[in-house]
């Protein structure tokens, strides 16, 4: 916060923190993919599967789309009727982007349950270290929202992508040294530093650090493509077989030190181990596609597949962990182009 009583306080302080991806849901926010340059030569064969997911969502929760201008949201109602969608459960939202992934420049909702209150965190947004320059609208894109909702804003002044980072919604945050401690974020802060932003803006007490991402990731390492909370005190990571494969030693990395950590409880973590699929290789560059990148709906856990047999294996493992929810695949082998995937694009709202 800027002002007032606010600025007293770290969110922390304040009672508020980042619940897990599956507590219940208002909405799930996104911002309609326009730009040619993530998925060159491709974008136009993106929409069907992207319109998917949000049918759905819809299932279960409001969907809310950042839009340019009325000429993009009477595009994106086009493909969301040609398949049925129920558009009374979508909002639109005149919030200009620069691009389409909203995990990463969208807002971070912290609730206080005592309260029953709701803000904002507004992180910086760099896109992953100025890689894809201009990123000015979407670095506004979490106080616009804030504002339109009347909801107080927490500016923290460091560059943060929720993409980085997962939440057991009982006080720890899974992280990677490869992103967070890449010196195109945040070069002034050391690892330490860096913890305490992490604790005092999403309201945790616990930050357990893996190593590298998958290759082809331009995001330096984000966890949403290794290792994911689906309880508490359960993770899904993915995992390699094959030993000539340039992911094996990573994912074997990260799996080692998964088994050494313990929870602020002092237990081991649960691990189920998920397959990676076959490389998807386009234009001769290897593609993040990863499992691990699902978004957990209200109704659904979606998750990206990839068109091989272990697509059928992941699903199936990945039922077993929300027997609650229905899981279902869509084929993310066109959005994988843009090197990102659905949890990449979508960010939760959570109901107070």
């Amino acid at each position: 916060m800027d002002n007032g009583l606010w600025s007293m306080d770290s969110p922390a302080k304040a009672g508020f923190s980042f619940p897990a991806e599956w507590a219940p849901h208002t909405a799930t926010w996104l911002s309609w993919p326009h730009k040619e340059a993530s998925w060159p030569g491709k974008i136009e064969m993106i929409y069907r599967k992207y319109s998917e997911f949000i049918k759905e969502l819809t299932a279960g929760e409001l969907v809310r789309i950042n839009v340019a201008d009325k000429a993009m949201e009477a595009f994106a109602k086009e493909h969301l009727n040609a398949i049925g969608t129920d558009l009374s459960k979508v909002e639109f939202f005149e919030f200009p982007t620069n691009d389409a992934w909203c995990r990463d420049h969208g807002p971070a909702f912290l609730i206080n349950p005592e309260t029953k209150q709701k803000v904002i965190i507004d992180w910086g947004y760099n896109a992953w270290g100025d890689k894809y320059p201009p990123y000015d609208l979407d670095d506004v894109i979490p106080t616009k929202i804030a504002e339109h909702f009347g909801l107080p804003v927490y500016h923290p002044g460091i560059v943060m992508e929720g993409g980085s980072v997962d939440f057991n919604g009982n006080g720890t945050v899974l992280t990677t040294t490869a992103c967070l401690l890449n010196k195109n974020r945040n070069p002034h802060l050391n690892q330490q530093q860096i913890e305490g932003y992490l604790l005092n803006y999403y309201g945790v007490e616990q930050v357990l650090w893996l190593g590298d991402g998958i290759i082809g990731d331009d995001t330096d390492g984000h966890i949403d493509d290794i290792t994911r909370f689906v309880n508490e005190d359960t993770v899904v990571t993915v995992v390699e077989e094959n030993k000539n494969d340039e992911n094996h030693h990573i994912l074997q990395e990260n799996l080692q030190e998964l088994k050494k950590m313990r929870l602020l409880n002092g237990k081991q973590l649960n691990i189920v181990e998920l397959p990676m699929p076959d490389p998807v290789i386009y234009e001769d560059q290897r593609l993040p596609a990863s499992y691990a990148n699902f978004y957990i709906g209200n109704a659904a856990v979606v998750v990206p597949t990839f068109r091989c047999d272990k697509d059928y294996k992941a699903l199936d493992i990945l039922q077993q962990c929300f027997p609650d929810r229905k899981v279902i695949g869509i084929d993310s082998t066109d959005i994988i182009w843009g090197l990102g995937s659905f949890h990449c694009l979508s960010q939760q709202e959570p109901s107070v």
